[in-house]
């Protein structure tokens, strides 16, 4: 069965004459119309547009300069897309075509990559797993799980092998949390890096946009044209000696470790010791610790009323009953004093504190394998909130703080036959660093690139 080319490879092929942009495009939407059936991951699949702007990349005179030259590109539902409907999952939302497209899908379009399709989300963007009004999304490593969310549609498109790259975005772990469900690499960057502009106010500064890939070299190039910095793009390797801390005590009390999840994270730390790397087991935080409590009071206040601040804007009626739950909880909490800066100013001190004495920190992606792939929607807020925390407690801390995080596959977990997959964490300026640790792995331990039924 066949699968796309990696990103940098067909870029650099289209860059160089020997495959077209029109040929690369039809390909990826071949392979759409094979795969989709099964998977669920795309809202709009733009055909015939796609190919009219793929041949538009070939005529263009500075081709051969294109860092994305050619390479179809999935966007994330929740980012306008110029003469394409927005529905962000929601039967609330207007179906007309956007007037212009999110500063990331100009800067992609303007690298040379070709938006083939609009991929999946749950409704607003808030829950994380992918179903909604208009399907359930699947994921192509066990069909009867989620690829996770928000980004599962981006991340079940890259890791079926019917795109290369996708974008997503990341306010409570959506980039992270499908690439673990996946196999991907997924980097949010840190506040800042990648223009945001999400919803009507990115969650409270919680939301970035990121990068879905196979390999390091795609998510570092697709990141390196979100952030208009070419440097993104080169992963060097790591020069000195780093101070490496790691963590596997969920943040928020009560849940469950599974074993599986923690070894990923353990060997991710054993590799970088045995590389020469400083590591020692240090937790950031304990879901005891006051600073703890501040970042999960925070982060769940700004989930909360970040999602009362996008349903304000719509038809209440239209929005599913969890979604309206979730943002009545966020209309009380903005009136109270737990949205002050003070408690994420708290959690924020706390992490800059912890990496004043580490490079690094290592923990898993996720406490449990992904969950299942059903129609979350049509049950109650409490129940999608108990599998949401249950299964991905790891990566909201960083959206509070602010700092880059990536997820790195480190195998395939032996009783769910699901990927498995490290969190490793920077301070602020720490991407170039953070792709650096995931070459290391990729080189040292590879990963299969797509889900075994399409590679």
């Amino acid at each position: 069965m066949s699968t796309m080319p990696t990103a940098s490879v067909t870029a650099e092929a289209v860059r160089a004459g020997r495959v077209t942009a029109v040929v690369a495009v039809q390909e990826s939407l071949d392979l759409i119309a094979q795969r989709d059936g099964d998977i669920d991951a795309f809202q709009v699949v733009r055909g015939d547009r796609a190919l009219a702007e793929a041949a538009a990349v070939d005529a263009r005179s500075d081709r051969a300069s294109l860092p994305l030259a050619g390479v179809p590109v999935a966007i994330k539902d929740n980012v306008p897309v110029a003469g394409e409907p927005m529905r962000v999952g929601s039967a609330a939302t207007d179906g007309a075509p956007q007037a212009a497209d999110h500063v990331v899908v100009e800067r992609i379009r303007a690298a040379g990559g070709v938006v083939v399709g609009i991929t999946r989300v749950p409704e607003l963007c808030v829950f994380g797993a992918t179903d909604s009004v208009f399907g359930v999304t699947r994921n192509p490593w066990d069909l009867t799980r989620t690829p996770g969310g928000s980004s599962g549609g981006s991340a079940a498109a890259v890791a079926s092998g019917m795109v290369p790259i996708a974008h997503g975005n990341d306010g409570m772990g959506s980039v992270r949390i499908p690439a673990a469900c996946t196999g991907l690499i997924g980097i949010k960057p840190g506040l800042g890096v990648v223009p945001a502009e999400l919803g009507e106010n990115d969650w409270f500064s919680m939301s970035e946009n990121g990068a879905l890939a196979t390999t390091v070299e795609d998510a570092a190039l697709l990141l390196s044209v979100m952030a208009a910095d070419p440097e993104l793009a080169w992963v060097a390797s790591v020069d000195r000696r780093l101070h490496v801390g790691l963590s596997t005590t969920p943040p928020v009390a009560g849940v469950a470790l599974d074993p599986a999840w923690a070894a990923a994270a353990e060997q991710l730390a054993a590799l970088l010791l045995r590389e020469g790397h400083d590591v020692q087991r240090d937790e950031p935080v304990s879901p005891w610790d006051p600073a703890g409590n501040a970042a999960a009071v925070a982060g769940l206040a700004r989930w909360f009323a970040g999602t009362a601040a996008d349903a304000d804007l719509l038809d209440r009626s239209q929005l599913e009953a969890r979604v309206r739950r979730h943002a009545l909880l966020g209309r009380l909490v903005r009136r109270t004093p737990i949205m002050s800066e003070r408690l994420r100013e708290a959690w924020r001190r706390k992490a800059f504190a912890y990496f004043a004495g580490h490079d690094i920190l290592v923990t898993p992606a996720l406490a449990q394998p992904p969950i299942e792939s059903r129609r979350w929607h049509d049950g109650g807020w409490a129940a999608t909130m108990f599998a949401n925390i249950r299964y991905a407690p790891f990566a909201a801390p960083w959206n509070i703080a602010g700092f880059p995080a990536i997820t790195i596959p480190m195998g395939v977990h032996p009783e769910a036959g699901t990927p498995v997959a490290a969190q490793v964490v920077a301070a602020p300026g720490g991407e170039s660093l953070l792709l650096s640790i995931a070459e290391l792995v990729e080189s040292a331990k590879p990963w299969q690139r797509v889900a075994p039924a399409f590679a």
